[in-house]
């Protein structure tokens, strides 16, 4: 079964309809997902779901577009982290493309973020847009690749994956890899080493073909990879397993699925 290695179940958009989400992913053979952490103050209903539901893990974070709430230390993200569902920290990194001004602060944020992760033993949920270049020199001078982690909805050039790649992290694409339009993502889909690969829906955004423009969900990581697998030339078995396994590996989860 699937994965959906990047979530948002704990959005306002599901709050009455989580049982129905959970069949839907059933129905399209997604098995677990992952929920990840976008302000403090929303924490609590992440870890609340994520309790209620054994195949759904969560992360702890802010990411880095929110300028209002309570910034997190370093100390508050590794005690979040330490609870047994609680399988990473992130979403956190750096994004230029909404933001302008000095935003020095958003890079204070994500070293935090990185200083928790090694602490805390626990993997990087990295989020990136139009800020590749700082992203992974705050990774390098943070020792990132000690904590490892997943640059989740990947946007961008093989040369940045590559570079990524090489910190240990691993690539995870949504729904964009099925646009039309997603040419050179396409082309970075079919490169990335099939160990480091990661499928996700970023729900309830990024909707893939055949249901893109409406409301995304967990069920329809089916889509990407199925995307993937054809990009590849292989059967959606094969990305099934690779990227299953490779979830429960990079997140530490006990109890790996054959």
């Amino acid at each position: 079964m699937l994965v959906d290695s990047h979530c948002h179940l704990n959005f306002p958009d599901f709050a009455s309809e989580i049982p129905q989400l959970l069949d839907n992913m059933r129905t399209l053979g997604v098995g677990w997902g992952l929920c990840a952490g976008v302000t403090l103050e929303d924490f609590p209903a992440l870890l609340a779901l994520v309790e209620a539901h054994p195949n759904i893990y969560g992360a702890v974070g802010v990411h880095p577009d929110h300028q209002e709430g309570r910034d997190p230390t370093e100390d508050e993200l590794v005690q979040l982290a330490a609870h047994p569902k609680v399988v990473a920290i992130g979403e956190t990194g750096l994004d230029y493309y909404r933001l302008e001004g000095d935003l020095e602060w958003q890079r204070q944020r994500f070293r935090r973020h990185i200083r928790a992760a090694l602490r805390a033993g626990k993997p990087l949920i990295i989020h990136t847009r139009s800020a590749a270049a700082d992203t992974l020199a705050i990774l390098r001078e943070e020792g990132a690749e000690a904590a490892g982690g997943v640059f989740h909805c990947f946007t961008e050039s093989m040369d940045v994956a590559r570079q990524a790649l090489d910190l240990g992290f691993h690539i995870s694409f949504s729904g964009i890899v099925t646009f039309k339009n997603a040419i050179d993502l396409k082309a970075v889909a079919r490169q990335v080493p099939l160990d480091r690969l990661l499928v996700e829906t970023d729900c309830p955004y990024l909707a893939p073909v055949p249901h893109r423009g409406k409301r995304n969900e967990p069920a329809y990581v089916r889509y990407v990879a199925e995307e993937i697998a054809r990009l590849r030339d292989v059967e959606l078995d094969v990305i099934t397993a690779a990227t299953t396994r490779n979830f429960f590996e990079l997140f530490r989860i006990p109890g790996a699925p054959e």
